[in-house]
Parts: C-alpha cells; structure tokens; sequence
C-alpha cells in the first residue's frame, strides 16, 4: 500500500469510517473505496463498486467475483480484484442496567462489540454488575450524543420508563444507526409511539423501532429475552430473512 493510501486510511479508522481497500489482481493497482467513492490509482466501474461496497457493508474481505470467470456474458464484468476491509468494531449501546442487559452485555461482547451501559441509577450501572464494561450515569440522551451514534451501531433501551428511554430513542432516531429496539409490550410500545410522534417523528422514523424487542423464539427468561435481542440485531444488521418477522 502506498504511503498516501496509508495516511487516508488511518485517518477513517480515527474517525469510525469503514473502508475498503481494492487491489486489481492483475497488476497490483489499488484503491481505497468508501461510501464516498474510490481514491487512489484504481478506477472502479460502478458494477465494481457496487459489488466493494457490499463486502464493505458485511466486512466481508475477499476477491471478486468470488470465483472468477463465472460472471455471466462472455467476458466477467468484474474483473480480479481482492477486497480488505477496515471497519471499526460494531457498538451495542444499552439503556437500562437491568436483569437482561447483565445477560445482553457478555453476549454482545462475545460477538465482538464494542459496549456502553447508559442508566442514571448508579445502583444499576455499577462495576459490581458489569465488570469490565463501560459505564455512564449521565441521562441517556446526554451518554449517547457525548459517545457518538453512527451506522454501525446498535441502540436498545430496556427500562420500560418513558424518562429514560424516550431521550435515547430521540437521539437514535436522528441518527444512522444500524438498529433500534425497545422492550415493552405491545400497549408500551404504542403509547411510545404516541409520545415520539408527538414529539415530531414520522411514521417511517418510528418504523426503525423494532418493539416489542427481539426474535419471536418464545422467550420468557432474562437470559433467553437477551438472546432474542442479539440474535435480532445481527439478523439486522446481515440482513437475514429473520429480521423482518414478527417479533414476541
């Protein structure tokens, strides 16, 4: 990689960018492709920058076509390249310290997120109940504008109060985040609509809400409800035919 290349591309890691990093198999060309198009001494059609920006939205490195010469027409309309993505760390934000988060939050780490704890009730948000995680007492609104919320990264609010959830529901809704989901009931959920609607959203901003929280597995347990929950966030954010079912 040249050292121009280099320098741009630490500069969109420092600042939560994925990137892509395409090499023509042929003759060692490269590139370095974001949403914002290819800089660098490859030139990409847009077929081929389609295709990198896919493996780049599922951090997926690899060549394309993945087996050459397969494409269909009589000569491959992606020629050889070989696709390195640098994506920071998916992030789960969590409001609400409760009995699910204590199951959530190993299993998010597990899957390899980033995590921050958000709730007021310091008894809640303790060393003592997440150890090793971060933590913030300030109000939920506050914590995620000060951490940042950007597309890749999940908001799940767990309280069940309005004053806490409904500020970190404000400030995911305005953001690019990949996935939102609140606990509560059915009742709950459209009484939240009716405040959050109040409060100037669409209907199609409300729609990003995935409540009641969760894959419909039949959960019942703190522990199973978490499962839900993560299995539902990464069916989102890879797309899966089981992000769009009904949920408990």
């Amino acid at each position: 990689m040249k050292t121009d290349l280099l320098t741009i591309l630490l500069d969109l890691k420092a600042r939560r960018i994925p990137a892509a990093l395409v090499t023509d198999m042929a003759d060692g060309t490269q590139g370095l492709v974001t949403t914002d198009g290819c800089q660098g001494d490859l030139a990409l059609t847009a077929e081929e920058t389609a295709a990198v920006l896919h493996r780049l939205d599922q951090d997926d490195s690899g060549p394309l076509p993945e087996e050459p010469g397969t494409e269909p027409g009589p000569e491959p309309r992606i020629r050889p390249l070989f696709v390195d993505t640098h994506a920071p760390p998916l992030r789960l934000a969590v409001v609400g310290a409760v009995h699910v988060a204590q199951h959530l939050v190993p299993m998010a780490a597990a899957a390899g997120f980033d995590l921050l704890v958000i709730d007021p009730r310091g008894s809640f948000a303790s060393e003592d109940r997440f150890p090793g995680v971060r933590l913030s007492q300030d109000w939920p609104d506050e914590a995620l504008t000060g951490w940042g919320v950007d597309r890749r990264t999940a908001v799940v609010t767990l309280t069940h109060d309005p004053k806490f959830d409904d500020p970190a529901l404000t400030v995911a809704l305005r953001s690019d985040a990949f996935y939102i989901g609140a606990l509560g009931s059915r009742r709950t959920h459209a009484s939240r609509c009716e405040r959050l609607t109040e409060a100037g959203f669409t209907a199609a901003d409300l729609a990003r809400i995935h409540a009641p929280i969760g894959l419909p597995i039949g959960a019942k347990s703190p522990m199973e409800i978490a499962l839900s929950i993560l299995s539902q966030i990464v069916a989102v954010r890879r797309k899966a035919p089981a992000a769009t079912g009904a949920t408990r």
